[in-house]
């Protein structure tokens, strides 16, 4: 049996940026030191003229890739996710959000795959910041391919887009040759008639694998993976919810305003759906090896069914 191939998504980020920069002299990428971290080195390598190292000052950074899009540039905002969305977040909201600037925020290091640096540095509340912005796209992918085109397509959109990679490198599950990123559209991996898993992230694999496990002790899984948070997909939502009766939303992130709250608030509305959140509960992280830490916060396959399972 062939090795899974596993890719971080921050080098998803830069090798895009570099495949875009080579057909696009308007892509201006910025990095606020720490450019060898988000990858964004790769493309500095290829385009020193076109890479802007701000320094450690992301409310500044955010300030000049605004001005850079009123310019007929196409920046890309490049920091942690803690500090892009964190440190920045008036700059972004009030310099990019509210005169719909085409700017694109790309946040590395997000969650609490992290790992190592701790609570300080594992943001897990950028989604739920984000998604408050009128007029911000949010879009978490679920690995390499995914991650790649979502550059693509975020380039490609005019508007404000904040595009969240991680550290850990992680399963590929999806096949380059056939994948296709359709903006704001869920993607329909297994189809099930009792439960909905639906999952973003990292955690997309890990629902799949849990969904395995579920389907051993007679639990027909449904798994949606959610790549475009903001806006949701909830056609795709509000049907699979429809047909199972039970929704669970797994994410590397709070609880608390993030893909489990946008799910919430599409089914409330449309389709009253008792729904269960697995995520990081109203808790800072701690510092550990991600995949130990995946596990601990019960974002890992088995605690996933777990959870399921007893919830059912």
């Amino acid at each position: 049996m062939s090795e899974i191939k596993k890719v971080a998504t921050r080098d998803s980020y830069g090798q895009a940026l570099c495949e875009l920069g080579r057909e696009h002299e308007e892509l201006i990428v910025l990095d606020a030191d720490l450019a060898g971290a988000t990858k964004t080195a790769v493309f500095k390598k290829e385009f020193p003229e076109r890479h802007i190292d701000c320094g450690i000052a992301e409310a500044d950074m955010m300030g000049i890739a605004a001005g850079l899009s009123t310019c007929g540039k196409i920046p890309f905002a490049s920091s942690f996710a803690m500090f892009a969305t964190g440190r920045a977040y008036e700059q972004v909201r009030n310099s990019i959000g509210y005169p719909h600037l085409n700017v694109k925020i790309g946040a590395t290091h997000a969650g609490i795959s992290v790992g190592e640096d701790g609570a300080t540095h594992q943001c897990n509340e950028d989604i739920a910041l984000m998604r408050t912005i009128p007029g911000m796209v949010v879009i978490n992918p679920c690995d390499d391919v995914e991650a790649r085109a979502a550059v693509h397509a975020a380039f490609d959109y005019v508007g404000p887009v904040y595009l969240r990679f991680g550290r850990m490198a992680i399963p590929v599950i999806n096949d380059e040759e056939t994948y296709q990123f359709e903006w704001g559209k869920g993607v329909l991996l297994k189809e099930g008639k009792d439960v909905t898993i639906v999952a973003t992230g990292l955690c997309v694999n890990e629902a799949l694998e849990a969904a395995k496990l579920l389907a051993e002790d007679g639990i027909d899984a449904e798994v949606i993976n959610i790549h475009t948070i903001k806006p949701l997909d909830e056609e795709l939502v509000i049907a699979s919810a429809a047909k199972t009766g039970n929704v669970v939303v797994v994410e590397e992130h709070s609880v608390i305003g993030g893909l489990g709250s946008a799910v919430c608030d599409a089914l409330s509305q449309n389709a009253p759906t008792r729904v269960q959140k697995i995520g990081i509960n109203d808790e800072f992280g701690i510092s550990g090896p991600a995949a130990e830490l995946i596990k601990l916060f019960g974002l890992d396959s088995e605690s996933i069914y777990e959870k399921v399972k007893v919830w059912l």
